[in-house]
């Protein structure tokens, strides 16, 4: 409890210092001395119900059953790495094709290919099998999926879709 007086001691102080420093601006343009006090006290207020709130964030001795029943705003949600803005799959065109070294311990050189999604964003896209065609101009659907030991690609073509055909059969 010592922890929740001094923090809501040390917000307060704070807002009270700060509207302090607004003020001195506003005492040109206003010389009652009623609208400053009633300005202090509305800052004040303002920063104690918004310390209030912040506290109410903080759980203390709650039972798991309390803290499942509140649940809400205690978990930030997560941000989406998602590349095509929450889409499964996206239509590109290639631009290049190019082939990208992995990371240390790995040495097989990755065949990708430089997309241009629908969304209009640019991006490195692995080609996975053995052997593709894709050339320049070449119509190909991409998903989500990055090669781990690539840096930068993060999105992988479909094989068997658009100008990508199925890997052939080898004998």
């Amino acid at each position: 409890m010592n922890f929740l007086a001094k923090s809501v001691m040390n917000i307060a102080r704070t807002c009270i210092a700060n509207t302090i420093q607004s003020n001195n601006l506003t005492t040109k343009f206003c010389r009652d001395s009623y609208s400053q006090a009633g300005n202090i006290l509305n800052a004040t207020r303002i920063g104690v119900s918004t310390a209030l709130q912040e506290l109410g964030q903080i759980r203390f001795g709650s039972t798991l059953w309390q803290m499942h029943r509140r649940g809400g705003p205690y978990r930030k949600p997560k941000v989406s790495k998602n590349p095509f803005d929450g889409a499964p799959y996206m239509k590109g065109v290639v631009l290049k094709t190019v082939i990208r070294k992995p990371k240390k311990p790995n040495s097989a050189n990755r065949k990708c290919v430089v997309v241009r999604l629908s969304n209009s964003k640019e991006m490195t896209a692995y080609v996975p099998g053995i052997g593709h065609n894709l050339q320049e101009h070449n119509i190909v659907l991409c998903k989500n999926g990055r090669l781990r030991d690539t840096p930068g690609v993060k999105i992988k073509c479909v094989r068997g879709k658009y100008d990508l055909p199925h890997v052939s059969k080898r004998n």
